[in-house]
């Protein structure tokens, strides 16, 4: 086997490798906003806000873009930023409360170049609220990535609505008020 060739499948193993560890990356965040949270020794928002900022860099930008996004999520420039969107969003107790809701990922696209890389995904999310209310919502994801001392960090979280739609009150008839699969005893 040639240099030229060893060296050429070096590149495509480090691209494969990229590929999967941000395609982890991404699942562990969906995963860490599910409702209720599923991650072994989670046990409040503020924890489960502190591993999402883990994911990213220090100047990250999460943002919603869009007609619908745009005003319902807004910018935040930076992990201090990013936190204030996520204790809006968690740390403000609601009424009804957000009892069960998951994220599922799919029509994925990832590109590396070297040490920066691109993501697209569309993920779909059912909602069920503490008075019944339930709802399905799809986004648009664009997330940037960065490879930092050999490991990916996210850099930028773009989203944009695909749909909002109402489902049947009561739609789940039964759902966990705590996931028992993940816990740390399990």
């Amino acid at each position: 086997m040639s240099d030229t060739t060893l060296a050429a499948l070096v590149r495509r193993l480090e691209v494969l490798e990229a590929e999967a560890e941000i395609r982890r990356l991404q699942a562990r965040y969906m995963f860490l906003c599910d409702t209720p949270c599923p991650e072994p020794g989670v046990e409040n928002d503020e924890q489960r806000i502190d591993r999402i900022l883990d994911l990213y860099t220090d100047e990250a930008v999460w943002e919603g873009v869009g007609e619908y996004y745009d005003n319902q999520f807004g910018r935040a420039v930076g992990k201090y930023a990013i936190r204030a969107h996520f204790d809006r969003f968690w740390g403000e107790k609601h009424d009804p409360s957000l009892v069960l809701n998951a994220h599922y990922l799919t029509s994925e696209q990832i590109r590396v170049a070297g040490d920066e890389a691109e993501g697209q995904w569309i993920h779909l999310q059912p909602w069920l609220f503490s008075d019944g209310r339930a709802l399905l919502r799809s986004s648009r994801l664009s997330n940037s990535f960065r490879n930092i001392g050999g490991s990916w960090k996210i850099t930028r979280t773009r989203t944009e609505n695909v749909f909002i739609a109402p489902l049947p009150n009561k739609f789940a008839e039964s759902y966990p008020l705590k996931s028992s699969l993940m816990s740390s005893t399990a």
